[in-house]
């Protein structure tokens, strides 16, 4: 199996990134979960993309690319388009 396409920033009393895990699972989106409470060395990195705040779900993809709190549709939209960058 290859290694997901998206790292997705959470953690576990965010109902936000609780929903999106489950949408995500609904349409089949691997995805490594990272939980910045118990890897605070990713702190720096949320805050960095998203204006110095720890907002989470913040999604990081292979191309470094994120987006923060996104919707299931626009997170798959973003994995067929690395999906088919990668087949090319």
């Amino acid at each position: 199996m290859s290694k997901p396409l998206v790292t997705m920033y959470s953690t576990v009393w965010c109902g936000y990134c609780q929903r999106l895990k489950k949408q995500l699972a609904e349409h089949s989106i691997e995805f490594t979960e990272v939980d910045i409470e118990e890897h605070p060395e990713f702190v720096d990195l949320i805050e960095s993309l998203n204006e110095g705040n720890r907002t989470v779900p913040t999604l990081v993809f292979s191309d470094g690319y994120s987006m923060t709190n996104p919707s299931a549709q626009a997170v798959a939209l973003k994995v067929a388009e690395l999906e088919s960058q990668s087949s090319n």
